[in-house]
């Protein structure tokens, strides 16, 4: 099993450059951020310091999305890093949920996210690709590659995952739902004549690492990692609004736990603390997160790796950022890497 990292591109960039350089140090492979440009900083600037930076890590944006730059600049942003400093990016992408939100449009439709993920793939890796209905193909491209992993959770999300993505990028850590996903996404590839097999899994989500598994630590630890049922209440409440709440086309299991909210607040978007993830209870932070000791960190991730999960990407967004990647160098990577 890989392992990432994903922060936020707060200020000072520098903060972001070092845990990166820490993350690679402890056996991390891959290093993600967020992409939403009015609420951190833009993250491709800083990918180069990554990279300058480390030698192994490979650096991407989970997500970014079709809307808030033009498909060519995306591409060509990907392909003068690969150029620079090798092969080393990999394009998240998804909706776009606070991204748009927050310059006041809507999420893109699948539609658009499909054409997109054909369109960048193909210019970044050199080939002619038709953009806005006209015949585009970046010049100066040799040897480019760049795999593309879709980030979803409803069905038709899935099935465009497994028919167009290099990876599934699934925002939560829930053996249940991981492995319905999961199944859902192979079936997609299989129906569109790929091989299943050849869609990379990757899990992410907030771990918190304790020194016990008293009540006091787990605690602590479930409210450091709350606003994450926040974020994905976000993406459950679009997929209740489209299905409906008992569809049957999406898990009860992701559903039922956002009846109680209220809206939520982008300003906080990510973070502890969040004053708009009161709704989410104990049992779905357990589910959704990793926290507790090490052990219990490395029997859930070994569950997900049977699961098909090829790698598990930290959500570091609490106030033990150093101490978990370096908790995951020292127990968890050696026992599942």
């Amino acid at each position: 099993m890989d392992f990432g990292l994903v922060l936020q591109t707060d200020p000072p960039a520098s903060q972001v450059v070092s845990l990166m350089k820490r993350a690679e140090r402890n056996g991390f492979r891959y290093g993600w951020t967020f992409d939403s440009a009015v609420l951190w900083q833009e993250p491709f600037v800083i990918y180069s310091q990554i990279l300058a930076h480390t030698t192994r890590l490979h650096v991407g944006p989970m997500v970014t999305n079709p809307g808030t730059r033009t498909w060519e600049v995306t591409a060509s942003t990907f392909a003068t890093l690969n150029d620079m400093y090798g092969n080393r990016t990999v394009c998240g992408i998804g909706r776009g949920d606070s991204a748009m939100r927050v310059a006041g449009r809507r999420p893109n439709t699948l539609a658009r996210l499909g054409e997109a993920i054909d369109v960048i793939r193909d210019l970044a890796e050199g080939r002619e690709a038709e953009v806005d209905g006209e015949p585009v193909r970046i010049p100066w491209i040799r040897d480019g590659r760049l795999p593309v992993w879709m980030a979803a959770y409803g069905p038709k999300a899935l099935a465009l995952t497994g028919r167009k993505a290099d990876g599934f990028i699934l925002q939560l850590a829930d053996p249940f739902l991981t492995e319905w996903m999961v199944k859902a996404v192979r079936q997609a590839a299989a129906d569109a004549g790929r091989d299943p097999a050849s869609v990379t899994v990757c899990v992410a989500a907030p771990a918190y690492v304790t020194a016990d598994d008293s009540p006091a630590a787990l605690a602590h630890a479930r409210d450091q990692c709350r606003w994450f049922g926040g974020m994905v209440g976000n993406h459950v409440a679009d997929l209740v609004a489209r299905y409906g709440e008992h569809s049957g086309l999406v898990p009860e299991a992701l559903t039922a736990y956002i009846k109680d909210r209220q809206g939520y607040d982008y300003s906080h978007h990510g973070r502890a603390g969040n004053p708009s993830t009161d709704f989410v209870p104990d049992e779905i932070v357990d589910r959704f997160c990793l926290i507790g000791p090490a052990g219990a960190h490395i029997d859930k991730l070994r569950h997900l790796k049977d699961l098909g999960v090829d790698q598990f990407a930290v959500y570091d967004m609490h106030d033990a950022k150093e101490a978990v990647i370096d908790a995951y160098g020292a127990d968890v990577i050696p026992a599942l890497g």
